[in-house]
């Protein structure tokens, strides 16, 4: 607490950086998201698949073209021919459970519709990856709080100034839950669509 031109002013946390961070973690999430198929074709399923490139490790949407023809079809073409054996192994050996056709020219990828329990378990898989934003941004909120203890002790702010700032990062806090939640129930719409 401060006293400027007869006026109190209160010290409070900055919490921009804390909220930087929890932004960081909902961009995370909704990008490990966009790596579950869920039975239409969406190039971001292979953004975590690499290749071989020059013996550096690299994804397979920037060694090639990848289009979308159709709903439950993605086509890749290496820039280089010789990447189609690396990319039909890569994609082989990944978890997307999608066996790829390579014709000598491009790589195809057919998406088949999902069945009730698969779309069960990737239900699943969404409710265990927001569960982890949610630690994630719990985790922020304790360092937030850790931080304002500290000022306290160190008799940077008030007892009052403590509460309001705790206050403000457990709200900052719930605010990101109730997105983490938005994030989650949109992509189990998604899954659960025919």
């Amino acid at each position: 607490m401060s006293v400027i031109g007869g006026r109190v002013k209160f010290m409070k946390l900055d919490k921009k950086d804390y909220e930087s961070r929890m932004q960081k973690t909902i961009a995370s999430y909704e990008e490990n998201l966009d790596t579950i198929r869920v039975g239409r074709a969406n190039p971001n399923v292979l953004n975590k698949i690499t290749v071989d490139y020059w013996g550096v490790p690299t994804p397979i949407t920037q060694v090639g073209e990848v289009k979308v023809p159709d709903a439950r079809t993605l086509v890749i073409k290496p820039w280089e021919s010789n990447l189609l054996k690396a990319v039909e192994k890569a994609i082989n050996m990944s978890d997307l459970g999608i066996n790829p056709q390579n014709d000598g020219q491009c790589i195809r990828l057919a998406f088949p519709q999902l069945n009730e329990e698969r779309r069960k378990d990737l239900q699943k898989q969404v409710s265990r990856l927001g569960e982890d934003a949610k630690v994630a941004i719990r985790n922020i909120r304790r360092d937030a709080n850790d931080t304002i203890k500290n000022m306290k002790k160190n008799s940077e702010m008030t007892e009052d100034e403590q509460k309001l700032s705790e206050k403000d990062i457990q709200d900052l806090t719930d605010k990101y839950i109730k997105v983490v939640d938005e994030v989650s129930e949109k992509k189990q719409k998604e899954i659960m669509e025919i």
